[in-house]
C-alpha cells in the first residue's frame, strides 16, 4: 500500500484498540493488540505518518530508534535485592525500570494523557544482545520487568534487507505476533502530503513532469546514488530560507541532499528556469486581476513552463489557503475565550482573565514543546493566539489609563472592560473577511486567467485537479465557496459525462451495427 494508505490504517488500528467497553476495558484485549509493523524503504515517510497519526487522534507519541539500545538501556540495570522465601531470606536480582518504558510514563505525568503510541523504529535491525526479549515484547509489551502501560499501542518500522545491511529477517513466531504493512513510494501521495507540509512548488512541479525522480536507489560501479521523499522535504525547506536570505542554489547544494549527480543537476538547472518564470509570468498582476495582453507567450510556451506557471499560481494560493484556515482557527479560540470570560464577569476582571489566560497558554505549549505533542501548525496558531491575547491587554491598560474610571461601580467598568474587548475581537473578525473576500477574488481572477488564455484545456483542468488535492484550498472552498471555481469546475465535470455518454454511445452503436452484419450475413446464408 502507499503511505497515505498505511496512515488511515495505523490511524483505524488505534482507535479500534482504544475502544472500550461498558465496563471500561479494552475490548481487544492487550496481549490480543498485535503491534503494527510498517515495512517500507528508507525515507519515504514512515516516521512522519505516526506523528501525524499522533497528532491528529490527540494522544502521546514516544519515537525510539531500537539499534540505538543495548540489553541494558532496554530492559534496565541488575541489582540485588532480599526476597523472604519460606522464612528465609535470599539474595534476588532485579532490574531498574526500562528506559525506554520510564519515558512512557513520563510522557504521561507530563501531559495528563495516559494513551499513545510507542513508536520503535528499525525493529529488524536490533542487535543480538537485545532481540531475545523482542519477542516477549512484541506479544505481552514489556521490557524486563516492566510492562509498558496499556494505553499506549505499539507500531514498529524497518527497511527491507536491500537497504540495510544490518537487517536479519524475523522468524515465523516473531512474524505471527505483528501486523506487517508493506509500503511502496508513491508520488501522489507524496503530493498530497506536500501541500499540506508546505513543500516548495519548483520541487512538486519537477517531480510532477519527471516522477521518475521523485524515489529510487542505485548502486553500481560509480558508488551508492539515492533520491528519498526525505531528500526532498528537507531540501524544500533550506530552500525556502534561501530564497528569504536571496542565496543562490548551486548543484553542489543540491547534491548535498540528492545523492545523485544527475537529477542534482537537473534540477538545479529547472529550479533557475522555474525563477525566470516567477518573474517572466507576474504572478501577483494575475492574481490582483491585471489585463496580461500578450497572452501568446502563454500560449507558445511548451508544456514544463506551462506546468511550472500553474505551480506559481498554486503555490501563490496555498500562502492564502493555509493563513485562511489558521486565521479561522485561531479566531475560533479567542471567540469560545471571550464567552467563557463573559460567564466569569461576576468573578474576575477582564484584565485579570486575559492575564490568567496568557499565562495558562504559556504554560500549556511549553508543556506540549516538551511532551514533542506541538506540530509547526499548531505551534505557529498558539504563538498568534498569545500574541493576540497581548494585544487586547495592552489596548484595554491603555484605554484604561487614558480614561476616568474612578467613579464607575465595578460590574459596569467590567462590562464596559469586556465590551472594549468584544470590539476589538469584532476588529480582528473584519480583518480575516476582507482577506477571504481577497483570496476569492484571487482564485477567480487566477480561473479566468486560465479560461480566458487556454479555454477549457488540460491548463485549466490540472490547475482545477491541484487545487482539490491541497486540504486547505478545500477547507476554503467548502467554507466560503467561489462562483467561478464552481461554474468552472461544473463546466468540466459536464464536459467529462457528455465524453463518457458520447463513448457509451459509440460502443452501443458499435455492437448494434455488428449484430446488424451478423443478421445480414445470416440472412444470407
Amino acid at each position: 500500500m502507499n503511505i497515505q494508505e498505511a496512515k488511515e490504517e495505523i490511524k483505524r488500528t488505534v482507535e479500534a484498540y482504544h475502544k472500550r467497553d461498558e465496563d471500561g476495558s479494552y475490548k481487544i484485549p492487550v496481549e490480543k493488540q498485535r503491534p503494527l509493523f510498517l515495512m517500507g524503504p528508507p525515507g519515504i515517510g514512515k516516521t512522519a505518518i505516526v506523528e501525524q497519526v499522533a497528532e491528529e487522534l490527540g494522544i502521546n507519541l514516544i519515537s525510539y530508534t531500537i539499534t540505538h539500545h543495548t540489553r541494558q538501556s532496554a530492559i534496565g540495570l541488575p541489582f540485588i535485592s532480599k526476597k523472604i522465601y519460606g522464612e528465609k531470606e535470599y539474595s534476588v536480582t532485579e532490574y531498574t525500570m526500562s528506559e525506554i518504558v520510564a519515558s512512557v510514563y513520563e510522557q504521561i505525568e507530563r501531559t495528563g494523557i495516559e494513551e499513545g503510541i510507542l513508536f520503535l523504529d528499525e525493529i529488524n535491525a536490533v542487535s543480538e544482545t537485545l532481540s531475545p526479549t523482542m519477542l516477549q515484547f512484541l506479544q505481552y509489551k514489556t521490557f524486563g520487568m516492566h510492562r509498558v502501560p496499556e494505553g499506549f499501542i505499539i507500531v514498529t518500522a524497518g527497511n527491507p534487507s536491500e537497504f540495510n545491511k544490518s537487517v536479519r529477517d524475523f522468524d515465523i513466531a516473531t512474524l505471527d505476533r505483528l501486523r506487517k504493512i508493506d509500503i511502496e513510494e508513491d508520488f501522489q501521495s507524496f503530493k498530497s502530503y506536500a501541500y499540506q507540509a508546505g513543500v516548495h512548488g519548483a520541487i512538486t512541479s519537477y517531480l510532477e513532469i519527471k516522477k521518475d525522480r521523485f524515489y529510487f536507489v542505485k548502486q553500481d560501479i560509480e558508488g551508492k546514488r539515492y533520491v528519498t521523499a526525505r531528500s526532498w522535504e528537507d531540501l524544500s525547506k533550506l530552500l525556502q530560507v534561501y530564497e528569504e536570505l536571496q542565496y543562490p542554489l548551486e548543484k553542489e547544494l543540491c547534491q548535498e541532499y540528492l545523492a545523485d549527480p544527475e537529477v542534482a543537476e537537473d534540477f538545479a538547472l529547472y529550479y533557475s528556469l522555474y525563477q525566470k518564470y516567477r518573474e517572466i509570468y507576474h504572478v501577483p498582476d494575475i492574481l490582483e486581476g491585471a489585463e496580461m495582453k500578450e497572452t501568446r507567450v502563454f500560449l507558445e510556451a511548451p508544456f514544463d513552463e506551462k506546468l511550472s506557471l500553474l505551480s506559481l499560481l498554486t503555490d501563490a494560493l496555498q500562502i492564502a489557503f493555509t493563513d485562511y484556515v489558521k486565521k479561522k482557527e485561531l479566531l475560533s479560540r479567542i471567540f469560545h475565550f471571550l464567552k467563557k470570560m463573559k460567564e466569569r464577569l461576576s468573578e474576575v476582571s477582564v484584565s485579570q482573565a486575559l492575564e490568567e489566560e496568557i499565562k495558562r497558554q504559556r504554560k500549556r505549549m511549553a508543556t506540549l514543546k516538551e511532551a514533542r505533542m506541538l506540530s509547526k501548525k499548531e505551534e505557529s496558531i498558539r504563538l498568534q493566539l498569545i500574541q493576540m491575547l497581548g494585544d487586547f491587554y495592552s489596548a484595554l491598560k491603555e484605554r484604561n489609563s487614558t480614561e476616568d474610571t474612578g467613579n464607575r461601580e465595578d460590574r459596569k467598568e467590567n462590562e464596559a472592560d469586556f465590551s472594549f474587548i468584544k470590539d476589538c475581537f469584532r476588529a480582528k473578525e473584519e480583518e480575516r473577511q476582507q482577506e477571504v473576500e481577497k483570496t476569492g477574488k484571487m482564485l477567480s481572477n487566477a480561473l479566468n486567467f486560465l479560461g480566458n488564455t487556454f479555454g477549457e484545456g488540460q491548463e485549466l483542468l490540472l490547475f482545477l485537479s491541484e487545487l482539490t488535492k491541497s486540504p486547505y484550498a478545500l477547507s476554503f472552498l467548502s467554507d466560503v465557496g467561489n462562483e467561478t471555481y464552481s461554474r468552472y469546475n461544473q463546466y468540466l465535470l459536464l464536459k467529462d459525462k457528455q465524453k463518457a455518454l458520447q463513448e457509451e454511445a459509440k460502443e452501443a452503436l458499435g455492437d448494434k451495427m455488428e449484430s446488424g452484419i451478423k443478421q445480414m450475413d445470416n440472412n444470407g446464408k
